[in-house]
């Protein structure tokens, strides 16, 4: 495998030929930290990475995201690369998801799951020219290079872990586009969804650029070279500014998803359930692939039945002061029948809304339902459809 500074090879164009010796501590500060504290960013831990949680006013972060476009740092994701001549079967028996089935420059959405079919992981897989790129929620990636090093035997199979190397911007909003092409985008746009374009840029080097939304509409994500991710994010940033849009941290954005009843890992979704319960059979399950880790419990709950629960939007009262807490019981004529993940005060509908996963026989859109608290205080939801409207 290619080392940084190495000769044998012209200068690498992909991700794992950058690699060289990584010192990983237990907190990984941004790579951008002083220049977003310089926009006045409040950052936050969020697993093992910082994150920038807001630059001040996270509402009007968050109606940039939803009325021209947000500037986003999310290199506090994990990002790792396979590479190597058996790279595709390997992971394809690791996932959900077809990977044989992936063109050169196009992605897919799949979950790592235990022998029981429990979620362990979400990610998004990209086949590069020579490499397979996996972004994944922030702490995610030790555990999966473990996983998938295990299984790698008599494999020509190489796991990198690239986030020393790479840093990942994003842009969300209605805007996205016109914020890419400003800010000095060579070349044409992807044009489909998980569709990858590698350019590159002056000043920025070779760049990655991916149609990726985050919370429902129009996005893109960028995977930029470490050393030149000033640049990149100053040149988006005063490119989104011309459209009106700003700076994002992460709590706008987590509201945005919300509202687009997107599921987070680690929060509406972890190892106590089943991707179908997450309602990722809509694009991130192949019933029609080889055998994958977890492959027997789902494919028998498509064969004999739906699954006991499934993650369901919830009306709030508005009078609420306290929103309830992920965990909160969710009741009916008595009985337990799931419980909340996330609750916000929605900035763009002006409610207050949650998900949660509630039982198969009353989560049809209009039941009604009582949330209780672990004090045992009470108070009702209405199960409405997803994303909210």
């Amino acid at each position: 495998m290619a080392r940084e500074g190495e000769s044998a090879k012209p200068k690498a164009r992909h991700f794992a030929g950058r690699t060289g010796t990584a010192t990983m501590g237990p907190m990984q500060p941004l790579t951008l930290h002083a220049e977003h504290a310089a926009l006045g960013a409040r950052f936050e831990a969020l697993s093992d990475a910082e994150v920038v949680a807001d630059y001040g006013d996270p509402l009007v972060e968050h109606a940039a995201l939803c009325s021209t476009a947000g500037v986003l740092d999310l290199s506090a994701r994990g990002r790792f690369c396979l590479t190597g001549a058996d790279r595709v079967r390997l992971l394809n028996g690791q996932v959900t998801q077809d990977v044989k089935a992936l063109a050169p420059f196009t992605g897919c959405r799949a979950a790592f799951c235990n022998a029981k079919g429990r979620l362990v992981a979400e990610a998004h897989i990209y086949a590069l020219q020579d490499e397979l790129l996996l972004d994944v929620e922030p702490g995610a990636t030790a555990a999966l290079l473990a996983r998938l090093e295990h299984h790698i035997v008599a494999d020509d199979v190489q796991v990198v872990d690239v986030t020393p190397f790479y840093n990942l911007l994003s842009i969300q909003g209605p805007a996205a586009e016109a914020v890419v092409r400003s800010a000095g985008w060579p070349s044409a746009l992807p044009d489909a969804p998980l569709r990858v374009v590698q350019a590159a840029v002056p000043e920025w080097g070779d760049v990655y650029l991916i149609r990726r939304s985050r919370i429902g509409g129009a996005g893109f994500d960028l995977f930029v070279p470490n050393e030149s991710t000033a640049t990149a994010y100053a040149a988006l940033y005063a490119a989104a500014r011309v459209t009106g849009g700003r700076a994002v941290g992460f709590t706008a954005l987590d509201w945005a998803r919300t509202e687009a009843g997107i599921p987070r890992f680690g929060v509406d979704m972890d190892e106590t359930n089943l991707p179908p319960e997450a309602g990722m059979e809509r694009d991130a399950i192949s019933y029609s692939k080889g055998c994958y880790t977890g492959q027997e419990t789902i494919a028998r709950l498509r064969t004999y039945g739906q699954v006991t629960k499934a993650l369901r939007g919830l009306s709030l009262p508005d009078s609420l002061a306290d929103l309830p807490l992920r965990g909160d019981a969710l009741v009916r004529e008595g009985r337990e029948v799931g419980k909340i993940t996330s609750a916000i005060r929605s900035p763009r509908l002006e409610r207050n809304i949650a998900l949660g996963y509630v039982r198969k026989e009353c989560n049809a859109p209009g039941t009604e339902l009582l949330v209780r608290r672990a004090s045992g205080e009470t108070f009702p939801a209405t199960v409405v459809e997803i994303p909210f409207r």
